[in-house]
């Protein structure tokens, strides 16, 4: 019996742990600040667990007051915008070839991004630099 009431503890205690919540309404591309959220105690898989890990990001999508924030729902500070004209790079070994290709959607560093090479009309894959340029290819 003592065993039991140990494992029905236990397992009620794993069940909640820290989720970090909107404390309002938070809308799409809007950078996230100390004071727009805090920790609570609920049990949902998939979202954040401390405010260091958002703060400073962008909102991917709208976030509603009281609601968990999940892994997607936030990202790097856009530095591409859909439709912008961007450098395209490619670098492999003395190999080394940059032209211009428009970004085929929002995107913040380090993220993959789909851009259209305006020369060729093929469409590539490449990685946001700092500076905005797409890396192809690495």
């Amino acid at each position: 019996m003592i065993r039991l009431v140990a494992l029905l503890s236990l397992v009620a205690a794993s069940g909640h742990c820290d989720v970090l919540i909107a404390n309002r309404a938070i809308p799409s591309r809007s950078i996230i600040a100390a004071e727009d959220v805090s920790v609570a105690a609920q049990s949902v898989q998939g979202t954040y667990t401390t405010p260091e890990e958002v703060i400073g990001r962008e909102a991917r999508v709208t976030l509603y007051p009281g609601r968990p924030i999940r892994r997607g729902d936030v990202g790097a500070p856009a530095v591409v915008e859909r439709n912008q004209v961007v450098p395209l790079r490619y670098a492999t070994g003395g190999l080394f070839i940059e032209t211009e290709g428009r970004a085929l959607a929002r995107a913040g560093v380090g993220d993959l991004i789909r851009v259209m090479n305006i020369t060729s009309r093929t469409t590539v894959t490449g990685r946001v630099a700092p500076d905005g340029t797409i890396e192809v290819g690495k």
